[in-house]
């Protein structure tokens, strides 16, 4: 089944319909004309294929979203090994405009949203009811995914991230853009999932589903500080879907298909997909390029079991750096959003709140702790949860994410640190009149 991106590999002349003859004899113009793109039910759909293939690219979701996550917040538990420049600055919080990794996470996460508001401007030529809501919500969330990435990377607490929820329809016209508040872009975000959630089945296979929807919910309002809409969220998909803490962390990791666990993964297989994160974290063995990320004692230093399971999921490779073995699989799935994650979610909120909806914050814990062979806690305080969230979430892109919610620091910086904040690409800067870099740059 794990077929997600085969349509993409076809030439956009057969993708959208025509004989590639007849493609090589182009109008000479910028404008792409809709009636020529987008003239059918069936290039819709497999224009939402392609939105898939973008978010799950090395550049988003398949990777360097995640890595520049974890390295950006992290202090001494990683070292990177690695010859390119670009992850180094975000490990040493030394970022500049002309990164050009940087450069492409932006470019690459907005064509995610271009593509999805071309798929949600031409819902009407799907003419089923069902299969128009499901398409729609599919391309909300991937919308919504998409904002949120850019905004709590390239976003400060005041100033967000360009707001596009049309699509363009003439290329050589004015496609200057300022940025919207971070209060707008949060806005837009919740109203995406809201509507894919009521949109979006319950069960989709592996694309994206209602629990998926949900999932993200939960993730952007415990961002925002949103803990009663987090709670309801988490607590719904742990109480209603069919997803079960997997028996052993070999069971959430390295998957060739979804697992227990997964609500919303990247597909990769040997013909298609991309899982960067082997590429940065795996040895040559592994299919990676050697372990340009490695663990240091600082990392081993926050397990408070020596039976943790967590705390013995690494490899040493030839140099004799330590690995995680989260990622060693090459043509494994890449895990984006999953039930670990909700029950940490769920366990947080009902600290916060004072509350016990679904479970008591220690249970939700203990299972998590359970599951790796850590003991159990027998009394629980919100450092517990946040320090757990630490030991479960490692390498999953959680890094900077959690620093800058909790306000806590990253080698010696406050959490509103400009330096924290990934700066607007240059490239951007000098296409956009309107575009404002952001502060420190």
């Amino acid at each position: 089944m794990k077929n997600i991106f085969r349509y993409v590999l076809i030439p956009l002349c057969f993708l959208f319909g025509n004989s590639c003859e007849d493609a090589l004899n182009v109008d000479p113009t910028l404008s792409i004309s809709e009636t020529k793109v987008l003239t059918s039910e069936a290039n819709v759909k497999k224009l939402l294929l392609g939105t898939y293939e973008i978010a799950g690219n090395r550049n988003s979701l398949g990777g360097y979203l995640q890595i520049f996550g974890d390295l950006l917040g992290s202090d001494k538990e990683v070292s990177w090994n690695g010859t390119f420049t670009e992850p180094r600055e975000a490990l040493t919080k030394t970022m500049n405009a002309n990164n050009f990794l940087i450069d492409q996470i932006w470019k690459n996460t907005f064509r995610i949203i271009s593509q999805s508001n071309l798929i949600i401007d031409n819902l009407a030529l799907i003419k089923d009811a069902g299969e128009k809501s499901r398409v729609e919500g599919e391309a909300r969330f991937l919308r919504a995914f998409a904002h949120f990435e850019l905004v709590r990377f390239f976003g400060s607490e005041i100033k967000g991230i360009p707001i596009r929820l049309s699509s363009v329809k003439d290329y050589a016209g004015d496609l200057k853009i300022k940025r919207n508040t971070t209060v707008e872009v949060y806005a837009a975000i919740q109203d995406d999932i809201t509507k894919a959630t009521a949109l979006l089945p319950n069960d989709n296979t592996f694309y994206t589903g209602k629990y998926a929807a949900l999932a993200l919910g939960a993730r952007v309002k415990l961002y925002t500080g949103n803990f009663a809409g987090a709670l309801r969220d988490a607590n719904d998909i742990i109480s209603n879907s069919d997803r079960t803490l997997a028996t052993h962390l070999d069971d959430v990791f390295n998957r060739d298909e979804n697992g227990p666990e997964d609500i919303f993964s990247i597909q990769v297989t040997s013909q298609s997909g991309e899982n960067q994160l082997i590429q940065m974290y795996a040895s040559e063995e592994n299919g990676g390029r050697g372990g340009d990320i490695s663990l240091n004692d600082e990392f081993f230093e926050i397990f408070d079991d020596p039976n943790d399971e967590r705390s013995h999921f690494y490899y040493e490779n030839a140099k004799g750096d330590f690995l995680s073995s989260k990622y060693t699989n090459q043509f494994g799935n890449v895990p984006v959003l999953r039930l670990g994650e909700m029950l940490l979610i769920r366990a947080e909120c009902n600290q916060r709140l004072n509350s016990k909806i679904g479970s008591a914050p220690l249970d939700d814990v203990n299972a998590i702790r359970e599951r790796s062979g850590a003991s159990p806690l027998s009394s629980i305080t919100l450092n517990d949860i946040l320090a757990e969230r630490k030991r479960e979430l490692a390498f999953e892109g959680m890094a900077i994410y959690d620093i800058k919610r909790t306000k806590k620091s990253v080698k010696g910086l406050p959490f509103n640190s400009p330096k924290l904040v990934i700066p607007i690409p240059q490239s951007e800067l000098d296409s956009n009149s309107l575009m404002e870099q952001n502060e420190g740059y």
